[in-house]
């Protein structure tokens, strides 16, 4: 079946579904998806046919840190394999108007995990912030703790919004944001090839909304 995505001219996969990669936790929080080492191993076919792929992490679903410390390690082990991830993103259970049981993970815990991935995660290139779940101002401290991507013009997001978490980014709003944590904004394609480095004040020449 990738194969003949990929011959249709699919090249790269999202990554979303990993939750957290331990048979114990998805058994609680998502037991009618594929187990984790399904999922691990849909990522690795990915990269033999030629497509590339992100991995996530969500936190917050009562998971022990033993759990998060094993999905890392499922991670960069998948990675030092087939070399399948191009980034990695982690974001927070958001239990508002759901009936799961979990916690609402407090920004510094999340930039806290963020930090601990980055270091452990050596192999793969890119971390994506989580703006979307933890709103902008903590997606700007995200980049001083290993995030190097503020994350695309998102057109549509159906999951954490109807948790009812709403935050809103523009395309100039996000260059300042950017700006403001002491870094320089560019445009990349989604295998982060950089397509253009914004200069000093310059402006996106279009403003698309980032929301969810």
């Amino acid at each position: 079946m990738l194969q003949e995505l990929k011959d249709a001219g699919l090249d790269s996969l999202p990554g979303g579904g990993a939750e957290i990669l331990t048979e114990e936790n998805r058994k609680a929080v998502s037991r009618l998806k594929i187990d984790w080492l399904q999922w691990i191993d849909c990522m690795k076919a990915a990269k033999k046919v030629g497509m590339h792929g992100t991995a996530t992490m969500v936190i917050g679903f009562g998971e022990s840190n033993e759990e998060r410390a094993l999905h890392l390690q499922r991670v960069r082990d998948a990675q030092d394999e087939t070399n399948c991830f191009l980034a990695f993103i982690s974001w927070t259970f958001q239990p508002d108007n759901t009936r799961m049981k979990g916690e609402k993970i407090t920004p510094n815990g999340y930039l806290k995990n963020v930090a601990i991935s980055r270091l452990f995660l050596d192999n793969v290139p890119n971390f994506q912030s989580s703006w979307v779940t933890m709103g902008p101002e903590t997606g700007k401290r995200s980049l001083h703790f290993g995030c190097n991507d503020f994350g695309s013009t998102m057109i549509e997001e159906n999951v954490v919004s109807a948790a009812g978490t709403t935050h809103k980014v523009n395309n100039n709003r996000a260059l300042d944001i950017i700006r403001e944590a002491g870094k320089k904004p560019a445009v990349r394609d989604t295998k982060y090839n950089t397509l253009h480095v914004f200069e000093e004040h310059e402006r996106a020449s279009r403003d698309f909304e980032m929301q969810n």
